[in-house]
């Protein structure tokens, strides 16, 4: 008999109270999305206390940064059918409801990013990893960086420099070789990307009250784009970069294998 066909009757299946189901675009999120409606009875997405995420990491970016625009933030169950997944849990079709009522709740709060533009434009934009600036074209940048008001570096040439979130030092800021901050510190990373002057210079770490500003010393020659997690603003003039005060985000985990664990463990990676 074709199970396909005879799926398990409303009745029959078990709900999730309160729980709503993203899923990404891709065939293998959306194949596992049409496993969990045929087991599960949910609730819409829209009005969800709790949502179920399937897909990788830029989804589960994707689903945050949606929450933040709405101004609805709710708790995030992500299950990892996409590729890295570090933001996820493993995929697993049963126990569910089990998983999240015991899942550990891990509080993240995003950077706000204020880019102006040559043009004279603002672009304020939230980051849930990192604000990075990059150069545009295959001349270096020239940045200055000041930290409250103060320049702690005239010129900083570079192909780019970043700003990570503990939660975001696992992702673009641990391939510029920044360090790794444990969840909960309140600590920034200010990384460069391919420094060419000071050349030895790795980086700081800062208190997270702090605002950094990044200014671009030669925008018309050298164009620099500032990116907020995905979204990318171009030729840049000035990026001004602090933790938001607005609301914070939840993500739910297994306890045995919870975010900050992961971030600890990811020091000990070969």
């Amino acid at each position: 008999m074709n199970r396909e066909a005879h799926p398990p009757s409303t009745s029959s299946r078990r709900a999730l109270a309160g729980v709503g189901l993203l899923a990404s675009g891709t065939e293998v999120a959306q194949v596992a999305a049409g496993l969990l409606r045929t087991r599960y009875r949910w609730e819409e997405a829209q009005t969800a206390d709790t949502l179920v995420a399937l897909g990788g990491d830029g989804f589960m970016l994707q689903t945050l940064h949606l929450m933040l625009e709405q101004g609805a933030p709710r708790p995030v169950f992500g299950m990892n059918r996409g590729t890295v997944g570090f933001l996820m849990n493993d995929w697993r079709l049963d126990r569910l409801a089990q998983r999240i009522a015991n899942a550990k709740a891990i509080k993240v709060t995003p950077l706000t990013m204020t880019a102006t533009t040559i043009d004279g434009g603002t672009v304020i934009r939230a980051a849930i990893n990192e604000v990075s600036l990059l150069r545009e074209t295959r001349q270096t940048a020239k940045i200055e960086v000041s930290v409250n008001g103060r320049v702690v570096m005239p010129e900083l040439v570079c192909d780019g420099v970043l700003v990570a979130t503990p939660a975001g030092s696992t992702a673009y800021n641990l391939s510029a070789h920044g360090p790794l901050l444990p969840l909960a510190a309140k600590l920034l990373a200010l990384t460069p990307i391919s420094p060419f002057r000071p050349r030895r210079w790795q980086g700081a770490i800062l208190q997270d009250d702090v605002v950094i500003r990044f200014r671009v010393l030669d925008p018309l020659n050298r164009p620099v784009s500032a990116v907020a997690d995905q979204y990318e603003v171009r030729d840049v003039v000035t990026v001004d970069v602090c933790l938001s005060k607005g609301p914070t985000l939840t993500l739910l985990f297994d306890p045995e294998h919870a975010l900050d664990e992961r971030i600890t463990l990811e020091q000990f990676a070969h």
